[in-house]
């Protein structure tokens, strides 16, 4: 089963997002948007660069 991308509105009002994996499993979560439309521009950014994202250990 393919991830899930959840969009909520926290405690605080900001719009956030979550990406749970197949099993159920939250893999991510978004900083606090002030709109609903830049949760999605989120979203979008993530699916756009996560997939051929490289792996770098940093210090």
């Amino acid at each position: 089963m393919a991830g899930t991308f959840e969009l909520y509105t926290d405690k605080s009002g900001e719009y956030r997002f979550r990406l749970k994996a197949g099993n159920g499993e939250v893999i991510a979560i978004s900083e606090g948007y002030s709109s609903k439309s830049g949760a999605l521009n989120g979203i979008d950014a993530v699916r756009r660069n996560a997939a051929d994202a490289e792996v770098v250990e940093v210090d």
